[in-house]
């Protein structure tokens, strides 16, 4: 088949959004055509609370792990369910049991993401199982059959996920790639930003748009880490489309690592460069080659080869021309800046032949070492010890454990002063809305506010319009599939959706759907309110008690990671496991104090006096990380064995020593809370005796010394930042202080 109707169907098949809602409707759909063949409706409301629960529980994986996870979301729900059911009786002890489920399975959650998507699921399926249980006089299903009846839902949903996971195994894991190379492809037009000459251009901000920039690609490339290890088989190498998706993955951390490298003082090269078009060259490469990185992404996403790719190899050639022009004018003002443009062009030359070779299918196998880190436990001693570590005040999971607990004992108090039988929403409200951090809450409570409000303006509007049973339980089916394809990304969409589902099956069932439309909105708005409470007055996590000790992690990150490129310069190149960890820790911490501080702004204005100072280290951070990836861009620079010295590999060896040492000791003040020590003019020294240093064959001194020239000149910038935000910053609690934690 050719033509048009060939690519849709083409396209309709890599969509992993459309599998994914298929399974939900053929879910869905078949427990809804089970109550009305068997005349049993009754039946279908904890059957589909069973499938919402299973798909809320559904974490990426392979076949076979996701079975494995189906058998412990099973356990999980079963045990849940028919202690709900066997303490339905019994008011308070259902409470005690609520209260324990959601607090123990909420720290549970330290196992690792896929048992956090499990637990968060449980917690969800008890309050499915409260709201379903049978009132005082009412003639419904037996509480027994109720639990039987949830995990039986989330079986049909897992045994589909299972089977679907089976048939395409390594689609979801394409999906991750494009993502991680449509990230890619905005962060290299980001960084052209940064190359733009143009005089009184704010370039703080635009380091800070760098830096939350890298935090996505860093979310991306973890996604897809975790993607493939969840179908590569311990000890034995990848093979097929899955060894072929590994080396796209390494692909892109290369392209990562040259896409964050800082060389140079990007307002210096305005100055003296401000009359040639050097600049707007290197930036006209780095827009192309984001395009390219776009490319790639749209054709891994429809599983089609890759398209021609933007034309970045002629302006490539124009740059290095454009370098050659510069440097026959023999303009000494221009030497300095042109050396680090050189090594720019190198880069993007190097980033443009990886890009070649991910268009291209592999002719060999993956060479070198292709083992990942694995992070998940492997036993249940290593899982204990993750939850046993989250067992103290100063843990930000600990917390949110507390805090969701005592709001889950409010939402049940006012759930018994207004409707003790059907207030369960308000619970299931407040479970919701209560998020680890203020912004995440505050965005959550006006998502589920707006959500709610038109999804039962819709679901009045429709089911006056629609007044026919089978009409409405296809709206229903509707409104569940587009909750689960919209509730990552678009909240109010999705809460619309999901009530806009509630409304039609209630009114499918008892024909009195208009009566819910009042009590869901009181419910959503007592439940938000709670919510929001707890978090003001139950052990607030308030970011910038953290951002010191965020900052610090960052910065031993960037230390480690300094003295794994360094050995590689003496070594060779090699992206082992031990470098590809320590470059990948140091982004990664970068990543999370740039999500720190996102968090921190948000907050209240009484809470973050100290943001200009948090927002000044992570500029600070930030650029050191980018001037320690160029280093590691260029370590397969290696000049001629003979024009090695010895003085010379000693003087970087020991520079890069005493600038990681400089590093964590700055970091040891931010954990500590104290003033970084004063700097003594060393790392200065070290900067003039790096450019000082004796060339061995070359004209100029090497790359290497160059760059960690430039990482000298960020220290004193870095100590600074550093002062300044343990100066206003406010000390983290004490670890036994319970009063002041929560102030």
């Amino acid at each position: 088949m050719d033509g048009p109707t060939a690519q849709w169907l083409q396209r309709l098949g890599a969509e992993i959004a459309w599998a994914y809602a298929l399974r939900l409707a053929v879910a869905l759909a078949s427990v809804l055509a089970l109550g009305v063949a068997s005349g049993r409706g009754d039946l279908m409301v904890p059957l589909l609370l069973g499938v919402f629960a299973s798909a809320l529980a559904e974490a990426d994986d392979s076949w076979r792990g996701r079975l494995k996870a189906l058998a412990v979301t099973l356990v999980c729900f079963a045990v849940v369910g028919l202690g709900v059911a066997g303490l339905a009786a019994r008011p308070l002890a259902l409470l005690a049991a609520l209260l324990g489920c959601s607090f123990v399975f909420t720290l549970l959650g330290a196992v690792g993401g896929r048992y956090r998507t499990i637990t968060a699921a449980t917690i969800i399926l008890a309050l499915y199982a409260a709201i379903s249980e049978p009132g005082a006089g009412q003639a419904l299903v037996p509480a027994g059959r109720v639990a039987a009846l949830l995990v039986a839902g989330a079986a049909w949903y897992g045994l589909l996920s299972v089977l679907w996971s089976a048939a395409a195994p390594v689609l979801p894991v394409r999906h991750a790639l494009s993502g991680v190379y449509l990230a890619l492809g905005g962060h290299l037009r980001v960084k052209a930003g940064m190359f733009e000459p143009v005089r009184g251009v704010d370039l703080r901000a635009r380091r800070l748009q760098l830096a939350r920039s890298n935090a996505h690609v860093v979310a991306a490339l973890n996604t897809a880490k975790d993607a493939i290890l969840a179908r590569t088989v311990p000890g034995r190498a990848p093979q097929g489309a899955l060894a072929q998706l590994l080396g796209l993955y390494f692909i892109a951390q290369d392209i990562h690592e040259r896409a964050s490298a800082s060389h140079y003082p990007y307002g210096d090269w305005t100055e003296v460069l401000f009359h040639s078009d050097v600049l707007y060259r290197c930036q006209r490469v780095l827009h192309l080659q984001g395009d390219a990185c776009t490319q790639l992404a749209e054709a891994l996403r429809r599983r089609r080869a890759p398209e021609v790719q933007a034309p970045h190899g002629p302006a490539l050639a124009d740059l290095h021309a454009s370098l050659d022009w510069l440097g026959r004018q023999a303009q000494p003002e221009w030497q300095r800046p042109l050396r680090s443009l050189r090594a720019v062009a190198r880069n993007l030359d190097r980033l443009s032949t990886q890009l070649a070779t991910a268009t291209r299918p592999p002719t060999e196998p993956l060479r070198g070492d292709t083992s990942l880190l694995d992070l998940a436990p492997h036993s249940l001693r290593e899982a204990g010890a993750r939850v046993r570590a989250q067992l103290h005040v100063r843990s930000a999971l600990f917390r949110h454990a507390v805090r969701l607990t005592l709001a889950l004992a409010a939402a049940w108090g006012a759930m018994q002063l207004t409707d003790p039988q059907h207030g369960y929403w308000i619970m299931m409200t407040t479970l919701i809305v209560c998020q680890p951090t203020y912004g995440a809450t505050v965005a959550r409570l006006a998502q589920r506010l707006g959500g709610t409000v038109l999804g039962l303006v819709l679901g009045w509007a429709l089911m006056r319009l629609f007044p026919q049973p089978a009409v409405q339980a296809l709206l229903a089916v509707l409104g569940g599939v587009a909750f689960f394809l919209t509730r990552t990304q678009r909240y109010t969409t999705a809460t619309a959706a999901v009530t806009l589902m509630v409304l039609m099956l209630f009114n499918h069932g008892t024909g009195a759907g208009y009566a819910l439309i009042v009590p869901r909105l009181l419910d959503t708005l007592v439940g938000a309110a709670i919510a929001a409470a707890g978090l003001l007055l139950v052990l607030p996590d308030w970011q910038g008690r953290r951002l010191g000790a965020g900052a610090a992690d960052a910065l031993a990150a960037c230390a480690a990671y300094l003295r794994q490129i360094v050995a590689q310069y003496a070594t060779g190149r090699s992206d082992d496991l031990a470098y590809r960890v320590a470059r990948r820790r140091a982004h990664d911490a970068d990543a999370a104090l740039t999500t720190m501080l996102s968090h921190m702004l948000h907050e209240p204005p009484w809470v973050r006096r100290h943001a200009r100072a948090g927002l000044d280290l992570l500029g600070s951070t930030h650029t050191l990380l980018g001037c320690l990836s160029a280093l590691g861009a260029h370590r397969d620079l290696q000049p001629d064995p003979g024009a090695h010295t010895l003085p010379q590999d000693d003087l970087a060896g020991r520079a890069a020593e005493a600038l990681a040492g400089q590093i964590e000791a700055v970091a040891q003040a931010l954990r500590t809370h104290t003033p970084p020590p004063p700097g003594d003019g060393s790392a200065d020294a070290w900067a003039r005796t790096l450019d000082a240093a004796p060339p061995a064959l070359h004209t100029e001194p090497s790359l290497l010394h160059l760059q960690l020239a430039q990482v000298c000149r960020q220290m004193e910038p870095l100590r600074a930042a550093a002062a300044q935000l343990v100066q206003v910053a406010p000390a983290p609690a004490h670890r036994h202080a319970w009063k002041n934690a929560s102030k």
